[in-house]
């Protein structure tokens, strides 16, 4: 008898982390705690792979592939002046006004949300080293109807140095992830190189 398909129906709870220190060929990578962004409306991810084939005896032989960078856009309810100085290396003052800076820069960041899936089971993500960019701003009037303003913002995802991870999943239907996902939101998951 085959398993039961479980698809994606849903999308909860993002969440961001500081790249504190580390990341290094030597030093593993730390993190500060987990930060929720409003409610998740949307989050797409596309790795950009390279691919090459070698040809020999007039046909192909081998193929490889190479992960350069992966683009991420997220869509959320809102993102509060906190969020936008924390995701792009803004500044809010004492008076409570965040200053937009052209010398500002983004800090590396991870990512994590969860997937809910047809068969009431989530997976687990998080992308773990990016930087996110400044989102375009748009702005319409009210005509009769209601109509969400939500914010989108794009960022670009790398591989790690210290170890060359560059995602992390978990399922909960795995008993074995039990443990993991338990602190999926408190805590970016340990390095395994660590």
């Amino acid at each position: 008898m085959a398993d039961k398909i479980a698809v994606p129906v849903g999308l909860q709870d993002i969440y961001y982390a500081k790249l504190l220190s580390g990341d290094t060929a030597t030093e593993a990578p730390v993190y500060e705690t987990p930060k929720p962004l409003l409610p998740a409306i949307t989050a797409n991810m596309t790795p950009n792979v390279e691919t090459n084939t070698l040809h020999g005896n007039d046909g192909p032989v081998v193929t490889a592939n190479a992960l350069d960078s992966i683009e991420v856009e997220i869509g959320v309810a809102a993102l509060t002046l906190e969020q936008q100085a924390d995701l792009l290396g803004s500044t809010i003052d004492e008076n409570g006004l965040l200053w937009d800076n052209s010398d500002d820069q983004a800090p590396e960041v991870a990512l994590g949300y969860r997937r809910s899936m047809s068969d009431g089971s989530f997976v687990y993500t998080w992308l773990l080293k990016g930087k996110f960019a400044l989102p375009a701003e748009e702005a319409t009037t009210k005509q009769g109807e209601i109509e969400f303003q939500t914010p989108t913002i794009t960022g670009t995802f790398l591989k790690r140095i210290f170890d060359n991870e560059w995602r992390v999943r978990a399922d909960s239907n795995k008993t074995s992830s039990a443990a993991a996902i338990a602190t999926w939101f408190t805590a970016v998951p340990p390095s395994p190189k660590a």
